[in-house]
C-alpha cells in the first residue's frame, strides 16, 4: 500500500530562451547581476522568475528546466543560484540527446518532458505546447511581456494537480 506521505511531488519545468531569459528591450526583467557576473551571465531574467520558483517549490513543487540549449547544467545552476534559485533538475540539449533521443531511429521533438515525469512545461514554442497531447505531457505557452505570468503558470499548475488528484494517481 503506497504511503501518501511519499508520494512524488509533481514537477514544472520551464525553457530558457524567450521564457525565463528574455531581452530588457522587450521585457521587464530582474535587476542585472552585479560585476563581475553580468560579464559572465549576460542572460537576462524575466522580472518574478526567482519568486515564481520559490513559490513553486515552497508549496511542494519540484521545478525544472528543460531547454534546447547547450549551456551547461553547471552554467545554468550557477547563473540561477546568484538570483537565490535552486533547480531540482536541469535538462539540456546534451542530456535530452543522450537521454531522450538516444539511438532512435525516428526523431523525437527537442523536448518530451513526459519523458522525466514532467507534469507542467512552460514554453514560448506553440510546436512544442502542440505536441503535449501526442506525447503525454501538459503544456502552458508563454509568449510576450505578460504582467501576470507568474500567477497564470500557478493556476495551470494547480488545475493540473488537482485533476491528477481527482484521478487518484
Amino acid at each position: 500500500m503506497k504511503n501518501n506521505n511519499t508520494q512524488e511531488k509533481m514537477r514544472v519545468s520551464f525553457d530558457l530562451d524567450e521564457v525565463l531569459f528574455v531581452s530588457p528591450e522587450t521585457h521587464k526583467t530582474e535587476p542585472e547581476l552585479r560585476f563581475p557576473f553580468n560579464r559572465i551571465y549576460k542572460e537576462r531574467l524575466r522580472l518574478g522568475t526567482p519568486e515564481l520558483i520559490n513559490s513553486l517549490q515552497k508549496t511542494g513543487y519540484e521545478v525544472w528546466v528543460y531547454t534546447s540549449s547547450f549551456r551547461s547544467q553547471r552554467y545554468i545552476r550557477h547563473l540561477f543560484f546568484l538570483y537565490g534559485v535552486k533547480f531540482d533538475g536541469i535538462i539540456n540539449g546534451q542530456r535530452h540527446l543522450a537521454e531522450v533521443q538516444r539511438d532512435r531511429k525516428q526523431i523525437l521533438p527537442q523536448k518530451v518532458p513526459s519523458m522525466y515525469r514532467i507534469s507542467l512545461h512552460v514554453d514560448d514554442e506553440s510546436v512544442i505546447c502542440s505536441l503535449g497531447r501526442q506525447y503525454g505531457f501538459e503544456a502552458y505557452q508563454l509568449e510576450a511581456q505578460d504582467d501576470d505570468w507568474k500567477e497564470k503558470v500557478i493556476a495551470r499548475a494547480e488545475e493540473i494537480k488537482h485533476r491528477i488528484e481527482a484521478a487518484g494517481h
